[in-house]
């Protein structure tokens, strides 16, 4: 907990830093700066789970999405395997996050059931990392399967700096007919539609149920800003750092608590929203 609140960080990269591209690694160095995130890495640059483990717990967090990710077009390849064993250290604090790219995983449908089975509690992905549409019908049988385990879907909007991407597949609006498609699955838009598409995703999010929004890589402090309806949004809207892109965990959360919002508003953001999303959270 931190400072008498649960807290949740639903955006967490801890990748073997040897399967990432240069970019990757600039990236976590830059806006990971001032933050202690690389004493968690051995020298070869593998996550050490102990060490992770015990820096999440200094920070308050209760619980942790990993993520993985398949995009070797743009930042490299984050296995779900890589991730299992801090999993294993404490999967009390720890979840897995799956993840597919339709130019590599075929039929997506299997890949996801397998990543599923070793524990994921909801499917990633990143249109903008692997250039495809997100809405594009190849993809439905991915969100068939997350329908019929009652998992939820998170999906990159917004832009990323990242050679090799593709920014266009990063408009909300592209995540339309899936929304409307499948009104049982919870769409999770990640940075909630980050640089030009915040609007497109704040009005997705108030007028679909089964939409909402992730907070990784935003400045708390910018918030208003990007969202002038804030306070009606809010109750929308989850917490994350993408880690370790972060000035630190206990850091952002504490940023969002001085937004003042209500104290059931900001308990519903910092954990609550999250663990009416992802399967066994239990906070």
């Amino acid at each position: 907990m931190l400072d008498g609140m649960p807290l949740v960080d639903a955006h967490v990269h801890a990748p073997r830093l040897s399967t990432l591209k240069p970019a990757w690694r600039e990236w976590a160095a830059e806006f990971g700066a001032g933050y202690d995130w690389r004493s968690t890495y051995d020298d070869d640059g593998n996550p050490i789970p102990a060490r992770l483990d015990a820096l999440l717990e200094s920070e308050g967090v209760d619980r942790a999405l990993l993520f993985c990710e398949y995009s070797p077009r743009a930042t490299g390849i984050q296995s779900i395997e890589d991730n299992l064993p801090i999993l294993e250290q404490n999967p009390v604090r720890f979840r897995l996050v799956a993840n597919v790219n339709p130019h590599l995983h075929h039929p997506v449908a299997s890949e996801v059931e397998r990543q599923l089975s070793l524990g994921a509690v909801a499917l990633k992905i990143h249109p903008v990392h692997g250039a495809f549409d997100p809405g594009d019908k190849e993809l439905y049988a991915a969100y068939s399967v997350c329908a019929d385990r009652g998992v939820p879907v998170i999906v990159h909007t917004g832009t990323s700096t990242f050679p090799g991407s593709r920014a266009r597949y990063g408009d909300p609006a592209l995540m339309l007919d899936p929304v409307e498609d499948f009104p049982g699955v919870n769409f999770v838009f990640a940075h909630a539609g980050r640089g030009w598409w915040y609007d497109a995703a704040a009005v997705l999010a108030m007028q679909k149920p089964n939409v909402w929004l992730d907070l990784a890589g935003l400045p708390p402090k910018n918030l208003p800003k990007y969202f002038p309806n804030l306070s009606r949004l809010a109750p929308k809207m989850i917490f994350g750092t993408d880690w370790p892109g972060v000035p630190g965990v206990a850091h952002n959360a504490r940023a969002v608590q001085a937004l003042n919002w209500p104290d059931d508003v900001l308990r519903g953001v910092l954990a609550g929203n999250a663990a009416k999303l992802f399967p066994g959270l239990d906070i």
